[in-house]
């Protein structure tokens, strides 16, 4: 079974940066999609980035795009969100779902989340 822990939250002021780890067991870390979400008080979930590990490729939505960076070290099963420029807009719960069904995210269904990991970012 895939188990993802994230890691990495904390409260960090305006423009500051953090760096989220996900570290994912329960799989060879060789084929898989994993993807970043993140949830704010009174918010739905949406998903922010993806790394597809076809191609190293990763995907932002436009509200984090030029400030998060995704990567991924397979030997050490964990992937990063590496979070620049924060503003107090980004705070929520972050979450990393894996996909091992799938190497691409354009094709991924994540059913499988961790327990997030709380990010403030204070004015």
């Amino acid at each position: 079974e895939v188990y993802p822990v994230e890691s990495g939250g904390g409260l960090v002021q305006a423009g500051g940066s953090l760096r989220l780890s996900c570290q994912a067991s329960g799989f060879a870390f060789d084929d898989y999609a994993i993807g970043w979400f993140r949830q704010a008080p009174g918010k739905e979930r949406e998903g922010i980035a993806c790394i597809s590990s076809w191609d190293g490729s990763a995907h932002y939505v436009d509200s984090v795009k030029g400030r998060f960076t995704v990567s991924s070290d397979n030997a050490k099963n964990t992937a990063y969100l590496q979070m620049n420029s924060l503003s107090p807009e980004d705070t929520a719960v972050y979450y990393c779902a894996v996909d091992t069904t799938t190497t691409t995210c354009s094709h991924a269904d994540f059913v499988a989340y961790g327990q997030g990991t709380q990010v403030t970012v204070s004015s």
